[in-house]
């Protein structure tokens, strides 16, 4: 039984089509946010509307009609919705089984796509988003092979989200890497642009965006909750890096910057906790962050990096994904899996039959996990 037809089977009877229509709005919403991100100019949408864009407004339209709400007048309007209206508002009626019920599709003060919208609009046979990621590390792995140039091309794009004109002049640039990587960049939207400069976030380097669209002072006010960085989890000592000429900057394609660049520092954090405990692994290909262990006991085990903020629907897309180890470790940051029902939510979206086979670790007990692992595994022979 896959995870869709679990969540299913264990919902109520009562409200179930009305709770359906609005659950489906709010993903086909996601999806319309994912997309319409990549217009440069998202703070004037012109008619008329991209074709996704008018099949959601029409459908929230026809969707609040049922319902008794007064619908959206304009797509500006509908963006403004996804704002400030989270999943479990009345027009959607999202179950916490699937998103957590605060969630929006666009944040408060970014105003571009939340992880959640991103995450949400990769569930599904097509992958969306973090399938677009997939398909373009794919392109690279053919370019490169499985071997030393890909994982300096895979390291390079990780850590350089942007990537500027005086770069090429620090230690460490090598032209023959940025040769393979530089078609994965692309200008800086000028929807990322404030007062004709770029911010970048000081923590995880992904772009920033103040409150109000106005460079922000220098001070406490320029580290707090007036800046929205694409990272969203980010505690900042310090003011985000302003980039002044935006036309000598390129930045990562959006998609692999959620999904390949945001998880890098955990997945540096498993491979080390790997490196010090004397345990050999191999990247894989296929997943953006997995590797295979040797010498790791009678069975199969990979580990599977992630930082995906919603719990049920990394649960659905380990399920979905084939084929599966014996074991797979799946590793997260520390801050997410210490939060309240995480790791309770990622178990329960699972099918019975893999809750021994998907093990949600961190980088702190991923070694410890994997001792566990082969205890039982030992025991079981």
């Amino acid at each position: 039984m896959s995870v869709g037809e679990a969540r299913r089977a264990g919902r109520p009877g009562t409200g179930e089509a009305s709770e359906g229509v609005g659950s489906e709005l709010f993903r086909e919403l996601a999806r319309m946010v994912a997309a319409l991100a990549e217009v440069q100019e998202l703070h004037s949408f012109a008619l008329p509307y991209p074709g996704l864009a008018q099949r959601a407004l029409d459908r929230t339209v026809m969707h609040c009609l049922d319902i008794g709400e007064t619908p959206p007048k304009s797509l500006p309007e509908l963006w403004e919705w996804c704002r400030t209206r989270p999943a479990c508002d009345p027009l959607f009626v999202v179950p916490a089984s699937l998103v957590t019920p605060g969630t929006t599709l666009v944040h408060p003060v970014g105003r571009m796509p939340t992880r959640s919208c991103l995450e949400l609009a990769s569930h599904g046979p097509d992958g969306g988003v973090a399938a677009h990621a997939r398909a373009l590390l794919g392109d690279l792995e053919a370019r490169c092979g499985t071997g030393e140039r890909l994982r300096q091309c895979r390291r390079f794009l990780a850590r350089h989200p942007v990537v500027h004109q005086q770069d090429r002049f620090g230690t460490g640039w090598s032209k023959a890497v940025w040769s393979r990587v530089k078609d994965l960049y692309g200008p800086l939207p000028e929807s990322l642009l404030v007062d004709g400069v770029f911010l970048r976030c000081s923590s995880c380097g992904l772009p920033a965006l103040p409150l109000g669209r106005a460079v922000p002072i220098p001070g406490p006010s320029a580290t707090g909750a007036n800046i929205w960085c694409e990272g969203e989890e980010c505690l900042r000592d310090d003011p985000p890096e302003l980039i002044r000429e935006p036309d000598q900057a390129w930045i990562l394609r959006r998609s692999l910057r959620m999904f390949l660049a945001l998880p890098h520092r955990t997945e540096e954090a498993a491979r080390g906790a790997l490196d010090r405990a004397g345990i050999d692994h191999e990247a894989l290909s296929g997943p953006l962050s997995a590797y295979r262990l040797r010498d790791a006991g009678p069975g199969i085990v990979d580990i599977q990096v992630y930082d995906r903020l919603q719990p049920a629907l990394l649960a659905a897309h380990l399920t979905d994904s084939a084929p599966l180890a014996d074991r797979t470790l799946v590793v997260v940051p520390d801050a997410l899996a210490g939060r309240d029902g995480y790791r309770e939510a990622f178990n329960d979206a699972l099918p019975a039959l893999l809750r021994d086979r998907l093990v949600l670790t961190t980088p702190v007990d991923l070694v410890p996990d994997l001792g566990r692992a082969r205890k039982e595994e030992k025991d079981d022979a």
